[in-house]
């Protein structure tokens, strides 16, 4: 890592370390069976990879060996292991191949007749097959800081991967994650010769109907995300939107990880300082995992340059959620879930301002101060705002609502120095400072502040924010970590903190729920975090 970097090391912005999120690599999974459909597999694997139609005809053998003994035992688990496997390498010859079952059948030849092979075409992973690279995903074996022992479930069918080849110009919805590696599961079924293969949604489809009985659909809800974390480099965008964010102030966007359900309770994701959407990966495999959440939940995300300051992210959010608002008006009230800075964030959410915050700055009401028609509207929004109405229930996860001394200590002042500002969003940024009340020392602002000046104590916003109470009728709950080491609730020493944010900064007077786990920074990481965001939102299912 390069010695520019260090102080933010010291600083703990940088999320994980310098491990990677997620790294993967191609594996040949291994099957051990006895009965008649294991012989067909061993058989069927010793099979030349030169003749893969001889290859799928010899595992729809397996796989038709299989269903016809769950057709009258369904409880057997060797034979449902049995089918899961032969139908994970028939879709693995498939992508190894390039082959395209849902645009023209496959003749199969099996060893006692010719298998008519195809997929429907009607069931579609968000858009046409063709438009996806879809592979089994016992195929892949993932290791990373942000990857959790595997999520699984157990059922009928192969569970895939399918990852989006690239998205032609207008052809993305848009609230869409742009690169799309989503889950399925593949069933292929019988009928005399005919074996058609159909794609189903785990998020969507709890239960199918296979040999005659109703079968769990299985299901892997790591390796998706864990595809998605090792193919693009997350932490290069997050640092660069840590110290150049002017340059990807378009970006910012909130973005739905699942296709869009009005009858599903949206849980929207805020990163902190320094990350980016990827570290929620822990958190969404594990509850994802939960079938009470994964029936009435669906995630979405805001992503943001961190190098802004905070109140300005914030206004950028509340203008994404008036346009999800236009485009999804159907949709349920949100649950916001906001990590360190994130939760920061959310905060603003759940408070009216009034004209506390702008009063902190200047002595004059916006339309009295003589800026740019812009510079106004982005002074105005960042520093005027009322609860929004969409939000019904807050999960703070370590968040810094009264700043952290890390950001006042040297290290602290010389990440303010280097971490990118964002003078260029408006050019009267001297009239800006000139026209602002000086601060609480008497000090005038020399520069537009920064995220890491919007994590010191003495910050008027920070202090101004922490003032005004919340809206009465939103609930929100805190899960606060100490590294389980403990200390004292207030700044005496030694101070109970996950190392970069104390108790006293974290804890909220009024949560519905407080709990205090033994964790670092990343308690939106930790177990024992993710398990209490996982209570929250069970609870929230009976009072909503």
């Amino acid at each position: 890592m390069r010695a520019s970097l260090l102080p933010l090391l010291g600083l703990a912005i940088i999320s994980a370390g310098c491990a990677g999120y997620s790294s993967v690599r191609e594996i040949r999974p291994a099957h051990h069976s006895a009965t008649p459909s294991g012989e067909l597999i061993a058989q069927s694997l010793n099979q030349p990879s030169a003749k893969p139609l001889e290859q799928i005809g010899a595992f729809l053998d397996a796989a038709s060996s299989a269903a016809s003994v769950l057709e009258k035992q369904p409880a057997d688990q060797q034979a449902q292991e049995d089918y899961n496997f032969a139908v994970a390498r028939i879709f693995g010859i498939l992508h190894r191949e390039r082959l395209e079952p849902w645009k023209n059948s496959l003749a199969c030849p099996g060893a006692a007749r010719t298998w008519n092979f195809s997929i429907d075409g009607n069931s579609k992973p968000g858009r046409k097959p063709s438009d996806f690279d879809i592979r089994p995903a016992d195929n892949l074996s993932f290791r990373g800081s942000l990857v959790n022992k595997r999520v699984l479930k157990q059922g009928i069918g192969a569970p895939l991967i399918a990852e989006s080849k690239g998205t032609e110009p207008g052809r993305i919805e848009k609230f869409e994650v742009r690169h799309i590696s989503y889950g399925l599961t593949g069933v292929v079924k019988f009928n005399g010769g005919e074996c058609i293969g159909t794609f189903f949604d785990p998020l969507v489809v709890e239960d199918i109907s296979f040999a005659g009985h109703t079968q769990p659909l299985a299901a892997d809800f790591t390796a998706p995300l864990a595809l998605a974390l090792a193919s693009q480099d997350h932490r290069r965008k997050e640092l660069s939107g840590l110290f150049r964010p002017a340059e990807f102030e378009t970006q910012a966007r909130l973005a739905l990880l699942q296709p869009y359900d009005p009858e599903r309770i949206p849980v929207l994701c805020i990163h902190g300082l320094g990350d980016s959407q990827a570290t929620w990966s822990p958190l969404i495999q594990k509850l994802r995992g939960d079938p009470v959440i994964r029936k009435n939940y669906q995630f979405w995300f805001f992503s943001y340059p961190t190098g802004f300051p905070y109140p300005l992210s914030a206004s950028v959010l509340r203008r994404r959620l008036d346009a999800i608002n236009d485009h999804h008006p159907d949709h349920k009230e949100i649950v916001v879930i906001g990590h360190s800075m994130g939760g920061m964030i959310a905060r603003t959410l759940i408070t009216d301002s009034g004209m506390k915050l702008w009063n902190a700055f200047y002595d004059r009401p916006p339309a009295e101060i003589p800026l740019s028609a812009e510079t106004r509207r982005v002074m105005s929004d960042s520093l005027i705002f009322k609860p929004r109405p969409e939000i019904s229930r807050v999960i703070f996860a370590s968040a810094s609502h009264r700043g952290s001394n890390i950001a006042s200590n040297f290290l602290g002042r010389l990440g303010s120095r280097i971490i990118g500002a964002p003078a260029d969003l408006w050019p009267d940024e001297p009239e800006v400072l000139t026209l602002a009340k000086p601060n609480t020392i008497g000090a005038n602002l020399r520069r537009m502040p920064n995220s890491i000046d919007f994590l010191k104590p003495d910050n008027r916003f920070v202090r101004t924010l922490a003032s005004i109470p919340t809206e009465p009728n939103i609930p929100y709950h805190s899960v606060i970590g100490d590294r389980g080491r403990g200390g004292n609730l207030d700044d005496r020493w030694p101070v109970s903190t996950d190392g970069i944010v104390p108790y006293w900064s974290s804890h909220l007077e009024g949560s519905e729920s407080e709990l205090i786990i033994p964790s670092h920074h990343w308690t939106n990481h930790h177990p024992q975090g993710i398990a209490e965001v996982g209570r929250i939102l069970r609870e929230h299912l009976k009072h909503p």
